[in-house]
């Protein structure tokens, strides 16, 4: 039976990450940020302020106790797209489903930017999302130099469960 639960849920993630990940695309990335834009038109703060951010339009997420998620994204410096950038992640908890949701990651200073680049960037148990929604940037802050917003797109998660993201970045 444990054999068959791994199975189905390896199967899961697999689709999950097939089927959300999207590859590297400047003009999805733009259209991303447009859309948060859209909805929270407080977050023109945050784009015009932080040093760099990473738009994720993107990222599946699926899982059966065992889950995973992947995306693929652009980094931003500046405006400027300088960077394709890519995260996996992998959890193990109380979870069923798969849901597809778009991430940006904003940069407060110089010293998290290099982090991120490194190649060694990996999300701390501390970071935590905002969710986005109309007015939800009043109350956004940075924590750590990071932070994190997050749009649902679709499907059905239902998830308490650890695990961290990590990222890999590829400069133009």
């Amino acid at each position: 039976m444990k054999t068959r639960i791994t199975i189905i849920a390896l199967l899961l993630i697999a689709f999950s990450v097939t089927s959300f990940a999207q590859k590297n695309d400047v003009d999805e990335a733009r259209k991303t940020i447009e859309e948060f834009k859209e909805k929270d038109p407080g977050m023109n703060k945050f784009f015009s302020s932080s040093h760099a951010y990473a738009v994720f339009p993107g990222i599946g997420k699926g899982g059966l106790g065992v889950g995973g998620a992947a995306g693929k994204g652009t980094l931003f410096k500046g405006g400027v797209a300088v960077a394709d950038t890519k995260m996996s992640q992998v959890t193990v908890g109380f979870q069923a489903g798969g849901q597809k949701y778009a991430e940006i990651i904003f940069f407060e200073n110089e010293e998290t930017y290099k982090d991120f680049v490194s190649g060694n960037f990996e999300f701390a148990a501390q970071v935590s999302a905002v969710a986005l929604a109309s007015g939800a940037s009043a109350d956004a802050a940075y924590k750590d130099g990071l932070l994190v917003v997050t749009m649902a797109i679709g499907g059905l998660m239902y998830e308490a469960s650890i695990g961290g993201q990590k990222f890999k970045v590829t400069q133009y």
